[in-house]
């Protein structure tokens, strides 16, 4: 049986993977979209800023949070004065340097599919008056879902594991940041609390493959839609 201590990290853990989709999201569809349809003046630098915390050691990452939404940072100092908003520290924050780390994943794995749509179909879109966002929601989306499911699993359990920079930028606090790798990471400090660390050990990999069986549910789903749709427009 799961103990009220590893369930309420288990909860914190998904909560704090789920913030930090939802946080990501938006500006991933964007990024992921200006990347595989637009060519502009920087985009190689553009694109290798995205995926820099793919090889940045994570506490390079996580002290850079700090710096910037830091209680003195410049970002962070502003938040505070004007809002009230502390995440240094916080499991917002967390949640902030989830969505840092697994950002390159969730865009790649758009943008891939967003390329891989034949735009022919978005130009017979256009030809029959749909906007922008008419072809966006009408054509676009609906064939790059695979993708977009994708890349959402793939940034929320790529959260379930963050370490580095969250140990960095918001500490290891019981019942606050303590995510499941901070909690079994503080276990094995403990002399004798091997079992307790080797159950959650077990506990993450569970919740990390339901994520991704889910992630294969979804992905299978939304490709038979998608094939559904190719054979209605070939008729």
């Amino acid at each position: 049986m799961i103990t009220e201590q590893e369930w309420a990290i288990i909860q914190l853990s998904l909560q704090v993977a789920g913030l930090s989709v939802l946080i990501s999201l938006p500006a991933g569809l964007f990024v992921a979209y200006c990347l595989a349809r637009w060519e502009f003046t920087g985009k190689s630098f553009i694109d290798a800023f995205v995926h820099l915390p793919l090889v940045l050691p994570p506490v390079v990452v996580g002290y850079a949070l700090l710096v910037v939404f830091g209680q003195q940072g410049v970002l962070g100092h502003w938040l505070e004065a004007h809002w009230g908003w502390v995440v240094a520290f916080r499991w917002t924050g967390a949640a902030i340097a989830s969505a840092v780390m697994s950002f390159p994943l969730m865009v790649r794995a758009m943008r891939l599919s967003i390329e891989s749509i034949d735009q022919r179909l978005e130009a017979a879109a256009k030809t029959l008056g749909a906007g922008v966002l008419g072809v966006w929601f009408t054509v676009t989306l609906p064939l790059a879902l695979p993708g977009i499911i994708t890349g959402v699993v793939l940034a929320f359990a790529r959260s379930l594991g963050e370490f580095g920079a969250t140990i960095t930028f918001v500490s290891n606090i019981p019942g606050e940041t303590q995510t499941l790798p901070l909690a079994i990471y503080s276990l094995w400090q403990v002399p004798g609390a091997e079992p307790a660390a080797f159950r959650l050990c077990i506990l993450s990999l569970l919740v990390s493959f339901a994520a991704l069986w889910f992630s294969q549910v979804f992905v299978s789903q939304a490709q038979r839609r998608v094939r559904g749709q190719d054979a209605i427009s070939e008729r």
